[in-house]
């Protein structure tokens, strides 16, 4: 099973990389990126051992369809995938902070709500809820990003603005910007017969002030989706719902005893474990894209990457 796991790229006019969970972003010195989604699967915040066949590829498309579904609402960095697993775009410098947004009670929110707590982030959050209820009105709530290897962690708008991580001025634009692609996501997903349950969005700054929508949106590993048909059955019969998501392997870790806490051991994936879990992202690309996935040529990843990307950049 070919899979890219690490990349160590020149390219022309290359001065800096960095190497995320999943993603590797290369510095050019003309004020773009590139960056390449790895097959690397990330969960709990921890990168386990082995490759998802397709996975970066399946992230990256539907990112880039996304994108292009929300610039006329929110600018963004993209500006071409000259490889099904690279974008290349606008360098910003990243906020420090995950704009997290949730419409339903799922989760980490759900988690902490069975634990007892009903402030999640200095939002406040209705008492009597069941797992995977609707919010009144989406609720925003943000994580600091993490270093590698480190936990995410939850924080309030006022501590963020308190600790000067993002301007009282930003924070009222990276907000707005929440809302919208949320909205416009809602929408998208209900044509595909979806619930957009909750998502993730991170923002950046351009050298001259311009905030602009970076990295992936509306995938399946920044965001959570259900089914909208039989979702009001099952909430109703305390069933739990049927969804699209990465969170199938956060369970699947949960029951082998591993949430990313120290001392626990990654449980082993076996390659029938690893197919099946490929098998489930070409699953969720379709549904919701609504377009068959076509499969890019795996025999020999990192040379197809850096020949379209050598041409690309050398055209433009």
């Amino acid at each position: 099973m070919n899979t890219i796991t690490e990349s160590n790229f020149t390219f022309p006019g290359q001065t800096d990389v960095y190497k995320g969970k999943v993603r590797d972003v290369y510095t050019l010195n003309d004020g773009r990126l590139v960056m390449v989604a790895s097959d690397r699967l990330s969960a709990f915040d921890v990168v386990m051992p082995k490759g998802i066949p397709y996975k970066g590829q399946i992230l990256n498309q539907i990112a880039t369809k996304m994108m292009a579904a929300t610039e006329d609402l929110v600018p963004n960095w993209l500006q071409a995938t000259p490889d099904p697993n690279v974008a290349v775009g606008i360098a910003c410098e990243p906020f420090k902070v995950e704009m997290v947004i949730r419409g339903y009670l799922s989760g980490h929110a759900a988690r902490e709500y069975k634990a007892g707590k009903r402030i999640l982030c200095g939002v406040a959050m209705p008492d009597g809820m069941k797992e995977n209820d609707k919010f009144p009105e989406p609720i925003i709530t943000p994580a600091t990003k993490a270093e590698k290897g480190d936990h995410d962690e939850d924080i309030s708008k006022e501590d963020i603005l308190k600790r000067g991580i993002v301007s009282k001025e930003d924070y009222t634009v990276l907000e707005d910007y929440t809302k919208k692609l949320f909205k416009r996501g809602s929408e998208l997903a209900d044509k595909r017969g979806l619930i957009l349950v909750d998502t993730k969005y991170e923002f950046g700054k351009t050298l001259d002030g311009k905030i602009l929508l970076i990295d992936e949106i509306h995938t399946p590993d920044s965001s959570r989706y259900f089914y909208k048909e039989g979702y009001a059955d099952r909430q109703n019969a305390g069933e739990a719902q049927k969804q699209l998501s990465k969170e199938f392997v956060r369970q699947w870790l949960i029951a082998n005893d591993f949430q990313g806490f120290e001392g626990q051991t990654i449980p082993e994936m076996s390659d029938a474990y690893i197919k099946s879990v490929s098998d489930r992202y070409i699953e969720l690309y379709e549904n919701i894209t609504g377009e068959a996935f076509i499969k890019s040529d795996i025999s020999n990843i990192t040379s197809r990457i850096s020949k379209n990307l050598i041409e690309y950049l050398k055209e433009n």
